[in-house]
């Protein structure tokens, strides 16, 4: 873990709530329901009334199919897809947008690794080649590259996937161990930017001076658009994957970035079909808002929500919180999670806690949360924040974890 440039505590609840309040009213589905708080944004985020709308008024007014016609609507829908491709580039911060890289949409972060893996990865490897990826992260951003080994070595390209290595105590990538992993055969490596089950901001930024300039680098960023500024520039990636629908867009929504920079560029392959525009104008509609709301406030809220549930935690000796534990402490001067928060009861199953926490109207996921074959082997309660969540939610919620 690192330290943050500025720290992100739970007093940032005190100078943010005005701001937070007045985006939270901006959910129906939120405000519709007073009596329930959904802890699960790390699944799929809720949507703001703006995106709501924005869905609405397409399918009402400019509803047709993309690069299939000449006709208004049809016209009016190409030029979204082609819009939103700048939009997501510029929201990603990319230096030198689609001058030389591309946006092209998926339906999630998923099929956007497999993507990635499918149709650029198998041109860009020889025989005899090494690729590096995260078993412990989600298992979205390992099988993908598994088979893709599987599918050269049935043209006879024989590959070798070696493990990215973490450091024991942080849970984070362990820099100095992937340099001694790198060879002149190194030709890939895969990295996820915010742990889905630790909540840790992985520090991309240090695995370039690890595996060099020529190494392209795929990142899974579906824990972090959305919930925290993105900046390619800093990142130095060749691909960013990332799920439109964690980030206030419709399900169904994804994009891959691609730089374009290292190795063949990147275009997906067979025939593309119709693409999903209502979830195009929705991801639009969700970075507009984003970008309204701020990301970087959005983080320091979730990170002081998530702050505020550790603390309740700590010394809390019938839970165990995955992750990082010198960050668990009040006082730590390492990085907070990224408003996601993990743990389990000692005596209670994971299962049987969700169940108990959903009955008192607080929805959470528990389960082994989809990690690669490096992660962890039992299941867990995982807690996921975001914008429209309250310190009193934070507050129910150890409230009833307190008395278990």
């Amino acid at each position: 873990m690192t330290m943050h440039e500025e720290r992100c505590t739970v007093h940032d609840l005190d100078e943010l709530q005005d701001w937070q309040r007045e985006l939270r009213a901006q959910f129906p589905i939120v405000t519709g329901s007073p009596d329930l708080a959904y802890l699960d944004s790390a699944a799929t985020s809720q949507k703001p009334r703006a995106v709501l709308d924005t869905v609405q008024r397409y399918l009402t007014t400019a509803n047709a199919n993309a690069g299939r016609g000449t006709y208004t609507w049809a016209n009016a829908t190409t030029a979204l897809v082609e819009r939103t491709r700048a939009r997501v580039a510029r929201f990603l911060g990319d230096p030198a947008p689609l001058e030389r890289s591309g946006v092209h949409f998926t339906s999630g972060a998923t099929e956007g690794l497999r993507a990635v893996a499918r149709d650029w990865l198998p041109h860009h490897l020889r025989d005899g080649d090494e690729i590096v990826v995260p078993f412990a992260d989600h298992q979205a951003n390992a099988l993908p590259w598994l088979e893709a080994r599987d599918l050269l070595a049935q043209r006879g390209v024989r590959i070798t996937v070696r493990e990215l290595p973490y450091e024991a105590a942080s849970h984070d990538y362990d820099p100095a161990a992937l340099a001694d992993l790198v060879t002149e055969r190194t030709a890939f490596l895969a990295a996820t930017h915010v742990h889905h089950v630790y909540g840790a901001d992985m520090n991309v930024h240090r695995l370039r001076a690890a595996v060099g300039p020529r190494v392209p680098i795929c990142l899974d960023a579906a824990q972090s658009v959305g919930h925290l500024p993105v900046d390619l520039g800093a990142l130095d990636v060749d691909f960013l994957v990332f799920s439109g629908h964690k980030a206030m867009a419709l399900p169904g929504t994804g994009a891959v970035w691609a730089r374009n920079a290292r190795g063949p560029g990147f275009r997906p392959g067979g025939w593309s079909g119709t693409p999903n525009t209502c979830g195009i104008a929705s991801l639009e509609a969700a970075l507009d808002w984003l970008d309204a709301a701020g990301p970087d406030r959005i983080r320091r809220w979730a990170t002081a929500l998530a702050a505020r549930l550790t603390d309740g935690l700590y010394g809390a000796e019938a839970y165990e919180v995955l992750g990082c534990q010198e960050s668990l402490a009040p006082d730590s001067a390492v990085q907070r999670r990224e408003g996601i928060v993990t743990f389990r009861h000692r005596r209670i199953s994971s299962n049987d806690l969700g169940f108990v926490l959903a009955s008192h109207g607080l929805m959470v996921r528990a389960d082994g949360h989809c990690q690669g074959r490096a992660g962890e082997s039992e299941s867990s309660v995982r807690v996921s924040l975001h914008v429209y969540n309250t310190p009193e939610e934070i507050d129910r919620l150890l409230a009833v974890l307190l008395t278990l």
